[in-house]
């Protein structure tokens, strides 16, 4: 049971920052959490904002408002509550990245 619980306590915390170290592909990883609204490639088809091509700073502040509940919001500001800024800034450059 004492080997499941660390094995269960290494998984998380080595699963964030495995994707961090993994440059261009942690930013595609992390936005997967944003595709059922905004679709992975930022193109939203459900009524959401498009977000694919705009640019990293101003998607980046608008994730971190809705981090420190600046910005009202039904469910993005506890999705940005779970990222570090630095996966924030992964995500915001992935979108702006895109066409």
């Amino acid at each position: 049971m004492r080997s499941r619980l660390v094995l269960a306590a290494l998984t998380l915390f080595t699963v964030p920052f495995a994707s961090i170290a993994q440059g261009a592909d942690a930013g595609r990883d992390l936005a997967g959490s944003c595709s059922a609204c905004h679709n992975i490639t930022g193109h939203a088809v459900t009524g959401m904002p498009a977000i694919a091509g705009r640019s990293r700073e101003n998607l980046l502040r608008t994730l971190k408002d809705f981090k420190e509940g600046k910005r009202p919001a039904t469910v993005m500001q506890q999705l940005a509550k779970g990222y570090t800024d630095a996966q924030l800034e992964l995500i915001a450059a992935y979108f702006a990245a895109q066409k």
